[in-house]
């Protein structure tokens, strides 16, 4: 027995038959609940098994929960938790060296009064030991006391080394190359290259004596000179 189509509820014949969404459909049937696009197996998007098309697929939207008798205990129930676990986190932080003093206004006022306080003892001993010079005559120095300054000697300037020759090697292209990346240099047959560095054994570094262009070469495409 043939089954039914899933939209017009006619009879489905395998030779136009689909089957989706636990469901049969007619090829003409398969098409989108809001505007009736026909659709197939590559391009629907199925919800509540009813074919949609991907611009009026069904949005999913939350909902709100409604504070109900058991909601409502059930968060009590949380903080009434999470207050008990704060307790044994502040018994199990006692002894460790550190306390947490709260920020009040009446902790503010001894703070305040408490750098008031030391203020003044510092600002005591400096104003008693400035005042006895400050009323006191000035006296020159005597006269037979003479001082005698030997010049101080030049630092002696060292001559600084000129730097080491470069190390690099020499090398001369027997290919030319085309740079195929930004750290790469190109070069033609017969190029110097100077400063040659070994990198691996495919690769080198050095600077194109014609260009001044310094990168990475093939080691294939030159000989050392």
């Amino acid at each position: 027995m043939n089954p039914l189509c899933g939209r017009c509820n006619l009879v489905v014949y395998p030779t136009e038959k689909v089957n989706c969404l636990d469901k049969y459909w007619h090829k003409r049937c398969f098409s989108c609940e809001v505007c009736k696009m026909t659709l197939n197996m590559k391009n629907y998007k199925g919800f509540e098994k009813r074919p949609y098309c991907n611009a009026h697929y069904p949005k999913t939207q939350f909902t709100a929960v409604a504070d109900t008798p058991e909601n409502l205990r059930l968060k009590q129930q949380s903080m009434m938790q999470s207050q008990v676990r704060y307790k044994e986190d502040f018994e199990k932080s006692k002894g460790k060296g550190y306390s947490v003093v709260a920020d009040t206004p009446e902790f503010q006022r001894m703070k305040k009064t408490q750098e008031q306080i030391s203020n003044v003892s510092v600002s005591g001993p400096v104003t008693e030991m400035i005042t006895p010079h400050s009323t006191s005559a000035y006296q020159p120095p005597a006269a037979s006391q003479n001082y005698h300054c030997e010049p101080t000697p030049e630092p002696v300037r060292q001559e600084v080394a000129a730097p080491p020759p470069s190390a690099g090697k020499r090398y001369r292209a027997v290919y030319d190359y085309s740079a195929a990346d930004e750290d790469e240099v190109s070069f033609v047959d017969g190029d110097v290259i100077v400063d040659v560095q070994q990198i691996d054994e495919g690769w080198m570094y050095g600077c194109v004596e014609r260009t001044g262009q310094r990168g990475m070469l093939p080691a294939n495409y030159v000989e050392a000179i």
